[in-house]
């Protein structure tokens, strides 16, 4: 049975439309990320990959600045699991900004590793670019 997971960032001292402009240009989100390698464009329709082409998708809906919504899926999904979805949202508050993820359909033979995965892979090397370590 495919789960849904759902995570709220606080960023620090960053705007929204930063980490809205980290996930849609290729080269920032690269760095972000350590260097892996990431195509994708900020544009509705479009392919994208991540992670040397660990995760690939379609990028659905954006609101420049606010939210991203794509097709998901890893090389590990199973032929048969259905693309997840996934919506980024981003919102200010105060001087810092609220990253806000909905990852909806994971496999449920996924769901620990993804779960752990955007933490691990995403938040945290994030927080270290940002702060420019």
């Amino acid at each position: 049975m495919a789960k849904t997971i759902c995570q709220t960032i606080q960023f620090k001292n960053v705007s929204p439309e930063t980490l809205y402009g980290i996930y849609t240009d290729p080269k920032k989100h690269s760095k972000a990320i350590g260097g892996a390698k990431v195509k994708i464009a900020a544009k509705a329709g479009s392919s994208y990959s991540s992670w040397d082409g660990y995760i690939t998708g379609k990028t659905l809906q954006l609101i420049k600045g606010k939210m991203i919504v794509q097709s998901w899926r890893s090389s590990d999904f199973k032929p048969a699991d259905l693309d997840s979805t996934l919506i980024l949202w981003f919102e200010k508050k105060g001087k810092d900004a609220v990253l806000n993820m909905v990852h909806a359909n994971v496999p449920d033979h996924q769901y620990y590793g993804v779960k752990g995965g955007w933490d691990s892979f995403y938040w945290k090397p994030w927080k270290k670019f940002l702060s420019g370590k």
